[in-house]
């Protein structure tokens, strides 16, 4: 390979697609840029979705290394090949499925066996040039000992000790926590939507309760070793090797120590004398190793991205408040009393953006009068306040879900758990504009505290680029000036008295914002008579109360007549009143 050629690998699971940026300087492989973008499965997912994908990724390549999970026939790698000249038509491309990336990434050229456990599992062992496989059949059928197999056996054991006896499992509660769930009805519907990542995604819940000490659990935990276990055995007898090398990929094996010590503990009964270890690279840099066709892997060097701490380490989000540097030493009163001095600012800073919002409500308005729709995006506290502003809008004002979208990152399971990393990809943000089929006649607000985050601006600049109305709602006015949108929206609550935490003043003010946007745009759209809200979903015994009530003051009539006049409408509001000549 030619010195200073760059390579891009990418691996694309169920739950996620790592790519890396090389480039070769000497003998080793430099890091130039990386990052993670939605799941690529190539069964799954249409052409056009991955075309979508791959233009988020550099184009200024030389090779590229493209392995993806059900990629497993010569028709699919001819087909991904021909996906991938469209994207790259300059570049040298070589494509495979993601027992390929990991088997490089773990092995090199050398022989042995992977044991992948990430959402899914495989297992993939090599000797001399003879390939053998075990697992990696999807969640439907296979996927034993991987996140999605326990997180389901888990919730299966819920169940069916909720059925026997009556009783519940010690995590009960908590999965049902981290779902947002309140009971096992609404954990039943849940599971009957929810895709394989989300189902997988519980899996750190499953490994906490087993390191509590959860005995059923945990029979769980050694119920999925004993099967990787099992296929790592059959994998070996197969390649004729009593003391193969076996190397540990995945997620599983590399966040949760538990497992990696139940698979060791059973695999040293079956097979005493291999030789087990984790491996030491991850498959995105097996991709680029293959595409660069080294023969040998040459030390890897990252570099950081020290640029955008800086910038970071720079917003007035994360700076530190001098009223508060002495937190933990303050009484309870003296604290309540500080938090509730530093609202003020919150107050301040809605006021010194009187004009802007009153601007967003008139960009949002036209846009929903000519049809279009309102978009929220942002990551984090910032997300959950777009996706809750969204949520409430059906049933104040009688809208349909689709008018007012919430987006955030790492999708559905951010509302309620951490999801690593989501906000940090641009093209992630792109991405999600794409799928919500922006047009030009809707309107776009990014809500970003620091107003940096790149998931936020890379759907902004993607709404941008389709003529849509942009709005960019931020709490740092020192950020940089790099979105080109319709209207910018500062609101300088200042540092917070927990550093960094932008669910307080910054949240708070941002929550407000979008009140008041969401609310200005429905009142001008006639969905209020007076300070009455005409078109509300009279869904609850609570809503059917204050429709009634509203009826009987409007039309000068009494509770009863009032309710029996809607209750013949079906509970349409906005008809009684109209019936009634109001």
């Amino acid at each position: 390979m030619n010195g200073g050629e760059k390579i891009l690998g990418v691996e694309g699971g169920g739950t996620k697609t790592s790519w890396v940026l090389v480039q070769r300087a000497e003998n080793e492989l430099r890091v130039l840029d990386q990052g993670k973008l939605p799941p690529a499965n190539f069964r799954l997912a249409t052409a056009d979705q991955l075309r979508a994908m791959f233009n988020e990724l550099p184009k200024e390549i030389n090779r590229a290394g493209i392995f993806l999970a059900g990629c497993g026939t010569e028709g699919d790698r001819q087909s991904l090949t021909r996906l991938c000249a469209e994207v790259w038509p300059q570049a040298k491309i070589v494509v495979g499925s993601d027992r390929d990336s990991g088997l490089a990434a773990a092995l090199g050229h050398g022989d042995g066996i992977v044991v992948n456990a990430g959402s899914g599992s495989s297992i993939t062992g090599r000797r001399d040039k003879r390939i053998e496989n075990a697992g990696g059949w999807g969640h439907i059928l296979g996927d034993a000992g991987g996140g999605y197999f326990l997180s389901l056996q888990a919730l299966r054991l819920i169940l069916r000790e909720y059925d026997l006896r009556r009783g519940e499992v010690q995590f009960t509660t908590k999965i049902l926590r981290a779902l947002a769930l309140s009971n096992l009805n609404e954990l039943v519907r849940w599971a009957q939507t929810a895709d394989k990542m989300e189902v997988a995604m519980l899996a750190p819940v499953v490994f906490e309760a087993a390191a509590a000490g959860d005995s059923r659990v945990m029979e769980i935990i050694e119920e999925g070793a004993r099967f990787l276990c099992e296929y790592t055995e059959a994998v070996a007898t197969r390649l004729q090797v009593l003391a193969p090398k076996v190397v540990l990929l995945g997620g599983l094996f590399h966040r949760d120590s538990i497992y990696n010590h139940a698979f060791r503990r059973r695999l040293k009964k079956t097979l005493p004398d291999a030789r087990v270890a984790n491996s030491e690279r991850a498959p995105e840099f097996g991709a680029a190793w293959l595409a660069a066709e080294m023969q040998s892997w040459p030390e890897i060097h990252s570099q950081p991205a020290a640029d955008k701490i800086d910038n970071l380490a720079a917003a007035l989000t994360e700076q530190r408040n001098p009223r508060s540097e002495n937190l933990e030493k303050v009484s309870a009163q003296d604290f309540v009393k500080l938090f509730v001095d530093e609202e003020k600012f919150v107050g301040e800073a809605l006021h010194a953006a009187i004009v802007d919002l009153a601007r967003a409500i008139e960009l949002v308005t036209e846009s929903l009068r000519k049809g279009g729709r309102l978009f929220y995006v942002g990551a984090g506290s910032s997300g959950r306040l777009g996706v809750l502003d969204a949520s409430e809008i059906p049933p104040t004002f009688g809208a349909s879900p689709e008018l007012v979208q919430g987006i955030i990152a790492g999708g559905a399971t951010a509302l309620h758990r951490s999801v690593e990393g989501a906000e940090d990809e641009g093209g992630n943000g792109a991405l999600a504009i794409d799928r919500r089929g922006v047009k030009d006649v809707d309107v776009v607000i990014g809500i970003t505290a620091s107003g940096r985050t790149p998931f936020v601006l890379g759907a902004l600049a993607r709404a941008k680029s389709l003529s849509a109305k942009t709005i960019l709602l931020s709490c740092n006015p020192a950020r940089e000036r790099k979105a080109v949108v319709d209207l910018a929206i500062d609101l300088a609550v200042g540092p917070e008295i927990l550093t960094g935490s932008t669910r307080l003043k910054a949240g708070t003010a941002t929550k407000v914002a979008l009140n008041i946007i969401s609310t200005g745009a429905m009142v001008a759209l006639g969905k209020v008579r007076g300070n009455l809200m005409i078109d509300l979903n009279a869904s609850s015994t609570k809503l059917r109360d204050r429709a009634t009530r509203m009826v009987a003051e409007l039309a000068q009539c009494d509770y009863d007549s009032a309710r029996m006049q809607l209750e013949e409408s079906g509970w349409d509001l906005r008809a009684v009143l109209k019936k009634t000549g109001q």
